[in-house]
């Protein structure tokens, strides 16, 4: 492990390290080789997914600011929001959420366990952006006497991606035990955090493999520069010089918008399913499968090109109605 990131607070969060797990169904299906799934979905907090990893360093940076309580921002429907519930709650926090969109009322998927855990929830006010409504709401909680810690958008800053960072080591360690050399690793590319850690800690460890994220929104215009602007705060923390290491970004798999599915993610989830009884998320991870179907289809990735994909979790999802938390970028 790098001994810059040894260094940094850490608060145990995550069940690591994760499986790397074959899936000779699926890879078959695709028309593949080789193909490997990192069973982030099975991180433990909550349900899992790959916001545990990014916690670790957000709620030891808050309690190292005595923080008593942690806010952040996200969808009704956001994985984020669900697990910086359960951290706030494993390290003796609240939580407090700030909904993005109009406000809707039925309590399903995710907010289910938002509202399990005790978390509270407001939405911003007309013609108030989610991010404003946060930092009202942080200034409200300091009037009245309260230590907030403000948590971004999937806990996406330089504190956050120090997880994928970590996880980008312990997926290196374990190729390295198989005599693995993937030519992909894929990811969902959201908010960026967990596609800056990874392509830092591929780097890092000195891994050829090329960084993939795909796309699940529009929402930020430039990711690649969001990714570099993310790899370039965790690296000012770790006190290192930024790498020369880019990801590529694939945005065509996005289709109406965040949380809108497609023909494609439709069929990966099932797929997936169906052949390796593996269940993706609708908003995140079959987006990011359907990409590497329609790259795979296309020609793009060859049959002998080894290929990781990053399971991110999300599943909780599955069990909203898209009409009433998603609506077209």
């Amino acid at each position: 492990m790098l001994p810059e990131l040894e260094r940094m607070p850490r608060v145990e969060l995550a069940t690591t390290p994760t499986a790397l797990q074959e899936a000779p169904r699926l890879a078959r299906e695709l028309g593949l080789d080789k193909l490997l799934i990192k069973r982030d979905d099975n991180t433990g907090l909550a349900l899992g997914g790959n916001k545990a990893r990014k916690l670790e360093y957000l709620v030891a940076d808050a309690l190292a600011g005595g923080a008593d309580l942690l806010l952040t921002v996200g969808g009704p429907q956001s994985n984020h929001c669900r697990a910086t519930a359960a951290a706030a709650r494993v390290a003796g926090l609240e939580a407090r959420l700030v909904f993005t969109g109009p406000p809707v009322e039925a309590v399903q998927g995710n907010m289910i366990l938002d509202q399990l855990l005790g978390a509270t929830w407001t939405f911003p006010g007309s013609g108030q952006s989610a991010a404003e409504r946060m930092a009202e709401l942080g200034d409200e909680l300091l009037a009245a006497g309260r230590r907030p810690y403000l948590i971004p958008s999937g806990g996406s800053n330089g504190i956050g991606a120090l997880g994928y960072v970590r996880g980008a080591l312990e997926l290196t360690e374990q190729l390295a035990e198989r005599g693995l050399r993937p030519r992909y690793v894929f990811c969902a590319a959201g908010s960026c955090g967990t596609l800056a850690g990874l392509t830092l800690g591929l780097a890092l460890a000195g891994s050829e493999a090329q960084v993939v994220g795909v796309s699940v929104s529009t929402s930020t215009p430039d990711r690649l520069a969001r990714t570099r602007e993310v790899m370039a705060e965790s690296c000012s923390r770790l006190g290192i010089d930024l790498p020369d290491a880019t990801p590529v970004i694939w945005d065509q798999y996005v289709g109406a918008g965040y949380g809108m599915p497609t023909d494609l993610s439709t069929r990966a989830l099932e797929v997936a399913a169906r052949t390796e009884g593996l269940i993706l998320d609708p908003v995140y991870t079959a987006k990011a499968f359907a990409g590497l179907i329609g790259e795979v289809e296309a020609g793009r990735v060859g049959r002998g090109d080894p290929v990781v994909f990053i399971h991110t979790g999300g599943t909780p999802a599955l069990f909203a109605d898209p009409a009433l938390y998603w609506r077209p970028d």
